[in-house]
């Protein structure tokens, strides 16, 4: 079955490996705030933080009281991250088995242009068109979290 995909891209003030330095930072993870439905972070912990990044899993707590797994699959902070998200607690649980994201930096003389990747895995087919109706949402959210993020 085919994912929900969707991404976004925003030039940011910061060089890629800064960027991937204020994702490790989980003090910066509540600066997502969500957007219609979707919730924002209320905390985000390390579970498992491994030395060389890749494999380290970070549990997250929503503002709605949901969770969720955030694990890196991929570290190259100089030109691309991978994320899976996994592990939702209702009501995501019902409709994902995961969300795959991917940062991608292309570095220019004074900033970095970012673009988020999305991969929303659907639970079942019938699942499938409720992850359509939350991922304009989703990209809504993402799109103010680059904004937020090129400021923090």
């Amino acid at each position: 079955m085919q994912p929900v995909r969707f991404r976004c891209q925003a030039t940011l003030p910061l060089a890629p490996e800064e960027i991937a330095r204020r994702i490790l930072d989980l003090a910066n993870w509540p600066a997502f705030t969500g957007f219609g439905p979707i919730p924002g972070i209320q905390v985000a912990e390390f579970e498992v933080r491994t030395p060389d990044v890749v494999g380290s899993r970070i549990r997250v707590t929503n503002s709605d009281g949901s969770t969720h797994v955030e694990q890196i699959v991929e570290w190259q902070p100089d030109h691309q991250l991978r994320l899976q998200m996994l592990d939702f607690s209702a009501p995501l649980s019902r409709l994902a088995t995961r969300i795959d994201e991917t940062w991608d930096f292309k570095k220019t003389t004074t900033a970095t242009e970012v673009t988020r990747s999305f991969e929303l895995q659907a639970k079942s087919a019938f699942a499938r068109p409720f992850l359509w109706l939350i991922a304009p949402f989703l990209k809504q959210a993402i799109a103010r979290h680059l904004r937020v993020l090129g400021v923090q």
